[in-house]
């Protein structure tokens, strides 16, 4: 079942770094195995570094995402452990404590991107790109605020396991983000 607590919400958008000096980073991903990551839509993954120019705890962020109305809040945890994906849903995932290193791609995967996120960065990951937490590198003080694009089916768990093809299918007719999740019209999503 969804959480709807962005139902409850303020609507209130945060300060953000400016677009001309947002660090964006996008990453095409190859097919590993069974883990179609950016193969298939060719939306690239984006990772955008340092959004705020003020600390923002996890309430100003799910509020501010319910005032650019793109993606809804969903839940506040670190990344699963376990490489994953989705195939009904892209995700916009939020820093808003501590930091940790991250496997987009899968394990094993040559063009897997590792990297380090930290409280106020965020990743936007389509639908098939696997996603995990290698390590959180703040002793369990790491955690993020996850969302999916308002009215997509709720998300679901793909492993890149043999049965799963089907899944993997419904990704090629997904729609991409009509606006930038957190910058609305003309962010970096728009330009993917």
């Amino acid at each position: 079942m969804r959480n709807h607590r962005s139902l409850t919400l303020e609507k209130k958008l945060l300060p953000l770094t400016p677009l001309s000096a947002l660090r964006v980073e996008r990453h095409q991903i190859p097919a590993h195995g069974l883990i179609p990551n950016t193969s298939i839509q060719h939306r690239p993954l984006i990772i955008y570094r340092n959004l705020f120019p003020n600390p923002a705890d996890a309430s100003q962020i799910e509020s501010h995402l319910v005032a650019v109305g793109v993606c809804e809040p969903m839940w506040r945890y670190p990344l699963y452990p376990d490489d994953h994906f989705h195939t009904t849903a892209h995700e916009l995932v939020i820093a808003h404590r501590g930091r940790a290193r991250l496997n987009f791609g899968g394990e094993g995967c040559p063009g897997a991107v590792v990297t380090e996120v930290q409280a106020g960065d965020a990743v936007l990951i389509p639908a098939g790109v696997s996603h995990r937490t290698v390590e959180d590198l703040e002793g369990g003080g790491f955690e993020m605020v996850g969302s999916y694009p308002v009215n997509s089916e709720h998300w679901d768990m793909c492993y890149g396991k043999p049965g799963e093809e089907e899944h993997i299918a419904n990704i090629k007719d997904l729609p991409w983000v009509e606006k930038d999740p957190i910058y609305g019209d003309g962010g970096p999503a728009v330009q993917a």
